[in-house]
């Protein structure tokens, strides 16, 4: 793999947040995690990002704002959402790049991560 890439994990679950992190850790990225959207936010404005894996259902407010913001911001950052819900179609048309399913498996996060950071 060439360059790190920095991944930003975005859920306010912090088993998720760990599980996340050190499986993308163990693949080789450099990890930031946030909690809520304002973390989040911090997070974006801060540090350049490769990646983002955003919860749906996340701690002040709803993944999707943030999503819609990053779209505006920074328009080639990947964007995968977590969710247990929501549906494909609806969150693909909300401009998520790929989706990963609640729950997931370790080899679905990062394969995921790997195919956005590939593409970008």
């Amino acid at each position: 793999m060439g360059a790190q890439v920095t991944v930003l994990v975005v859920d306010d679950d912090p088993s998720i947040r760990l599980l996340c992190r050190v499986n993308l850790e163990l693949d080789g990225h450099e990890v930031a995690e946030a909690g809520t959207l304002p973390e989040a936010r911090a997070i974006v404005s801060e540090r350049v990002l490769d990646v983002v894996v955003l919860d749906v259902h996340v701690a002040g407010g709803d993944g999707r704002e943030l999503l819609a913001e990053l779209r505006e911001s920074r328009p080639g950052l990947p964007v995968a959402l977590l969710t247990g819900t929501a549906g494909r179609d609806e969150l693909l048309r909300a401009g998520a790049d790929a989706l990963i399913p609640k729950p997931f498996t370790i080899d679905e996060l990062r394969d995921t991560v790997r195919e956005l950071a590939a593409g970008r």
